[in-house]
This record gives structure tokens, C-alpha cells and sequence, in this order.
């Protein structure tokens, strides 16, 4: 007991936490933790249903044949065709591609930046096809600028690379469902944000609240053993003041404690009885 009393001494100028006490908490406050839950999973996810429009996505595929027109293809055919990939990309996203794209389609109100903001080309790892996809509000203008897309880059990008002319394997197709946003995505994270944010609020109220409330908790932080205790008289109790709720031994508890953030329970009482004892 006695070299308990000295590491509290030590530490009393440091933060103590019990994960037994923060596992307690939570279960003490689950039902305000799961409430904020589903208070974050509607809010998120009425936000999300009013206010963030859906998009639509459509995807044509390019297939990138090889640098020769001979029927037999060799590795060095398949090497240069691997290499091109990279060059289309570049020469699809660029401004005479996208200049010629909004004049086809007559995109009134678009230039080459933004629509090059709603076009993204991928190519999967170790294949030679090309996804051009088309990222809009509206599904069939997806449709209409991927496959426009695909159509200026077989015509056009040969000419400038001299190569062969790739090959539309797949064209787009007008999607029949959206692409973003999710809603159970979103409302699970709401979710998650509005447990958290309680439950970081209750531990944050744990740790600033460095009031002693029991003689079990004056004995844990400063060995101080119980002799007796005076019971609490129901009768006597009227609810009147907020003060007498405790009882007589609450009241000399809640006095005497130490309202300080940054310390740990035992405080200013703890020095003050390590003062006493020195004088002696």
C-alpha cells in the first residue's frame, strides 16, 4: 500500500487512464453511443439522398493491336503495342481530342479542362485495352462522349502516331444505374462518425472530471482506509438541495476534490497530504 501511495505521488502531475474504467465507460454510455449512431447514419444519409446528385458512368473499351500488319505476331510487335498504351492515354486526354469531342457532340457550355474532368482512360495491368470511361449527371450524355471518344481516338490518333488504327472491342452503353454516391456507404460511415464523436465526448468528460466520489476511490489513490461510514438517511432526504443527494459523505468528498483539467484524482490533495506529512 505504501509503495502504491509513492508511484501515485510521483505520477500526480500526469494523466492516468484505466482501460478498464474507458471499457466501463462505454458500456455505461452504449445507449447514447448507439443513439448518436443512428442520429449520424440519417443525418449522412439525407444529406447525401437530398443534396449530392447522382452520376452516371459508361465505359468503351479500346483494343490496342499490334505494330505490325503481318498476321504473325512476334514479342517485339507485343512489347511496342504494351508502350503505345501509355501514349494513348496521354493523346486522348489532350486538347485537340477534347476540342473535337465538344464540337461533335455540340457541348455547349463545356471546354477542353472541364470535360477532360470527366473523362478517366485506365488500362488494367498486363493487357492492351483501353477503358475510356465517361463520368456525368446524366447517363446518356456518358454514353454519347465515351463512345465519341472511342471513335476520334481510332480515327484520329493513327495519324499522329503512326501506328495501326486500334480497334473498339466494346462499345458504351447508356447505364441503368448510378455509380455514385452510396448511400449505405455513406450512412455507415455517418454511422461510425456519430459513435465516435460521442463516445470521445464521454471520455472526455471522464478525464476532466477528477472528483473523488467514494471513500473506495480515496483508498485507491491515497491509501487512506476506510474506518466507517454514515449511511445515507432516506427520510431525511427530500430532493430540496442538490447538495444533500450524496449524502454526509459525499458532500466532504465532492469539497475536497481538485476541479483541475490535465490532473489526475488525486490532485492538489495530494500534495497538500504530503505537505502535512513532511511537517510532522
Amino acid at each position: 500500500m505504501e509503495n502504491e501511495r509513492n508511484r501515485t505521488l510521483q505520477t500526480e502531475g500526469e494523466l492516468e487512464i484505466d482501460l478498464f474504467e474507458l471499457f466501463f465507460l462505454f458500456r455505461k454510455k452504449l445507449k447514447a453511443i448507439l443513439l448518436c449512431a443512428v442520429i449520424g447514419a440519417l443525418l449522412v444519409g439525407l444529406y447525401t439522398w437530398f443534396f449530392i446528385p447522382p452520376q452516371y458512368q459508361a465505359t468503351a473499351k479500346l483494343y490496342i493491336v499490334s505494330a505490325s500488319s503481318n498476321s504473325v505476331v512476334n514479342l517485339t510487335d507485343l512489347q511496342i503495342a504494351s508502350s503505345l498504351t501509355s501514349d494513348y492515354k496521354e493523346l486522348i486526354l489532350g486538347r485537340p481530342m477534347m476540342e473535337s469531342t465538344i464540337k461533335n457532340l455540340q457541348l455547349e457550355g463545356y471546354n477542353a479542362g472541364g470535360l477532360r474532368r470527366l473523362l478517366n482512360v485506365t488500362n488494367p495491368s498486363g493487357t492492351r485495352i483501353l477503358y475510356i470511361t465517361a463520368t456525368t449527371l446524366d447517363p446518356e450524355l456518358s454514353c454519347r462522349i465515351a463512345n465519341e471518344v472511342a471513335r476520334l481516338s481510332v480515327s484520329w490518333l493513327p495519324e499522329i502516331m503512326e501506328s495501326n488504327e486500334p480497334n473498339i472491342s466494346e462499345e458504351a452503353v447508356v447505364p441503368s444505374y448510378r455509380s455514385s454516391p452510396s448511400y449505405s456507404k455513406n450512412a455507415i460511415l455517418g454511422a461510425l462518425v456519430g459513435a465516435v464523436l460521442c463516445y470521445g465526448f464521454a471520455v472526455l468528460q471522464y478525464i476532466m472530471d477528477d472528483t473523488i466520489s467514494s471513500a473506495d476511490e480515496m483508498e485507491k489513490y491515497f491509501g487512506v482506509v476506510r474506518l466507517t461510514s454514515v449511511p445515507e438517511d432516506a427520510a431525511a432526504n427530500d430532493g430540496s438541495r442538490d447538495e444533500e443527494r450524496g449524502g454526509f459523505m459525499h458532500r466532504i468528498f465532492r469539497r475536497g476534490a481538485a476541479r483541475r483539467f490535465g490532473q489526475s484524482k488525486l490532485g492538489s490533495l495530494a500534495r497538500k497530504a504530503k505537505k502535512r506529512r513532511e511537517a510532522k
